[in-house]
């Protein structure tokens, strides 16, 4: 299982990289999938990620302290809600429709609830009053 868990991840990242420059790619969910396969693979590539420059930059507040900007969430709300929705519209059963409207209920009370926005600044990263 361990090169599975390392190819995946090493997808993730690459994924996640693109985000960085492709607005319609969401960076934080590939990175943190990244980091979780990265973990499982090989304690010594996960070290490695946890160093670079774009694990820093994207998810290090988020694991410290449960964070994120206005903007990550928004993009990534938009993100699994446009797939949701996509589903949504396509699919004809009412009891999976009524599933997808239960989980995207869920998903944005648990962002606006359970993970704290913050605010950007020119220096850095500020926590913010939500």
């Amino acid at each position: 299982m361990r090169p599975i868990y390392l190819a995946l991840g090493f997808v993730f990242l690459g994924l996640g990289i693109l985000g960085t420059f492709l607005p319609v790619l969401p960076t934080t969910p590939f990175l943190l999938a990244a980091s979780f396969f990265l973990s499982k693979g090989s304690k010594r590539f996960h070290q490695w990620f946890v160093g670079t420059q774009i694990y820093k930059k994207h998810l290090e507040s988020f694991v410290q302290s449960r964070s994120m900007t206005l903007r990550t969430k928004i993009a990534l709300l938009s993100f699994a809600s446009s797939m949701l929705l996509i589903s949504f519209f396509m699919i004809q059963n009412v009891v999976v429709k009524g599933i997808i409207v239960i989980i995207m209920i869920i998903k944005y009370w648990y962002f606006i609830t359970q993970i704290e926005t913050i605010k950007e600044s020119k220096k850095g990263l500020i926590l913010g009053d939500d």
